[in-house]
């Protein structure tokens, strides 16, 4: 039984992309004093008796480096997006223009640049905590298997986890290295 061993590594790199796919959202919601459209990703609108994302209730562009602005589709829905925009935490003052909602992005003080650079590490440890969970899990199903099977084999399928685990960290510590670059940049 154990000679036929073979590990599922595919599933255990889609759930380490799962995880580093989860960490570029986690990242993209962090605001760098430039615009961009996916830090709207987070916001939802109370629509049609349910919660939706913006990028659902309208066109969400970035027309110049510090400004977003929102093309609400349905004019009732105006101050709905407004005020959800308002208390969702971005620190941003929303500006009416009948349907278009202006959002100027301010510049941010080299204070509120280290609090996200923390937030931005705290993001990275989560991610390179769930490679390990996969890690784990991957070297327990080497060793329940490991009964009977050569030692050499079980070294093998050891060293693809580990090989795996570390191309994954190394992706989170490059994401990490970057979105903090690019949050300190001015």
């Amino acid at each position: 039984m154990a000679e036929d061993f073979i590990l599922d590594t595919d599933d255990l790199q889609r759930r380490m992309d799962g995880t580093m796919n989860n960490l570029r959202t986690e990242f993209a919601s962090l605001r760098t004093g430039r615009a961009s459209a996916s830090m709207l990703e987070p916001v939802q609108v109370e629509a049609y008796g349910q919660m939706t994302p913006i990028n659902q209730v309208g066109t969400v562009n970035v027309p110049e480096p510090r400004m977003v602005t929102i093309n609400v589709w349905d004019k009732g829905l105006v101050n709905k997006v407004e005020k959800a925009i308002r208390e969702s935490g971005l620190g941003i003052n929303p500006q009416m223009n009948g349907t278009i909602i202006m959002l100027p992005i301010p510049e941010l003080n080299e204070e509120r640049r280290r609090e996200l650079t923390k937030v931005a590490g705290q993001y990275a440890e989560h991610a390179r905590v769930s490679i390990r969970n996969v890690r784990r899990d991957g070297m327990d199903q080497i060793k329940k298997a490991a009964d009977g099977m050569a030692e050499d084999d079980r070294k093998l399928w050891e060293a693809e986890v580990q090989e795996m685990t570390d191309k994954y960290i190394k992706s989170v510590d490059d994401a990490l290295e970057h979105k903090q670059a690019e949050i300190m940049q001015v």
